[in-house]
């Protein structure tokens, strides 16, 4: 079985009225974790699309580039989000699920926030319910608001991201922290602990993005030392 059908099949659950909890205790487990992250973006997803009924062009592009969907499956997952769509739970019961299948500050709720950034800006623009719908799910998910600000800066226009809050520092974080937080950075995303914590294959592209934001913000903060004092 194929994992778009793992997941239809798990999402058609929902629709037949199978609580969350049992759908998602199901899902625990590796590598049955990753069908519970792909659902979450999803749904959350979904519930944040405008509510037409059908999946535009713009939300089905920025969902293949979340996940990097192989043609053969395009149909299948545009099904699965249109199943989302009319799912009658709350987003908000989706993301107190998901958090507490991964825990309170676990990163994948990190790496699912930035695919819901990815698909509010499908359209090219940002509007304040986005805001207000992606502001609650992270409050859910125990994100931090700073955390939560350098997410919109990285993805919103005209916005510039703080580079010692793509590293998780304060401004006055000396040179040997600003290296050791961006060391850890980097190892973060590296497809091993990527898979280790059930992020599917077909979504760690979204972890290339972040890699560019973590070497780009410590470019910025490595310039400001003095020439030829910098050791890697």
């Amino acid at each position: 079985m194929s994992v778009w059908s793992r997941i239809s099949e798990a999402v058609s659950a929902l629709r037949r009225g199978e609580g969350l909890s049992e759908v998602f205790d199901r899902l625990r487990a590796p590598p049955e974790r990753s069908v519970a992250f792909t659902i979450a973006v999803i749904a959350l997803g979904a519930k944040m699309a405008k509510a037409d009924g059908q999946v535009t062009r713009d939300e089905v592009t920025a969902f293949r580039e979340v996940f990097q969907i192989a043609e053969k499956d395009a149909g299948e997952a545009a099904k699965v989000f249109n199943l989302a769509r009319q799912d009658v739970a709350g987003y908000d019961l989706y993301a107190r699920r998901i958090a507490e299948m991964f825990g309170p500050k676990s990163e994948v709720l990190c790496d699912l926030m930035e695919g819901l950034f990815h698909i509010a800006m499908a359209d090219g623009g940002y509007h304040p319910s986005e805001d207000a719908f992606l502001n609650d799910v992270a409050h859910i998910f125990g994100m931090e608001e700073a955390r939560f600000r350098n997410l919109r800066a990285r993805f919103v226009p005209d916005a510039e991201p703080d580079p010692y809050a793509v590293l998780g520092l304060t401004p006055d974080a000396d040179m040997d922290e600003a290296r050791a937080a961006w060391r850890r950075a980097v190892k973060e995303c590296h497809p091993d602990r990527l898979a280790a914590r059930g992020l599917p294959e077909e979504a760690q592209g979204m972890a290339e993005k972040r890699l560019i934001a973590i070497n780009r913000a410590w470019e910025e903060i490595s310039a400001k030392k003095p020439s030829g004092a910098i050791a890697l």
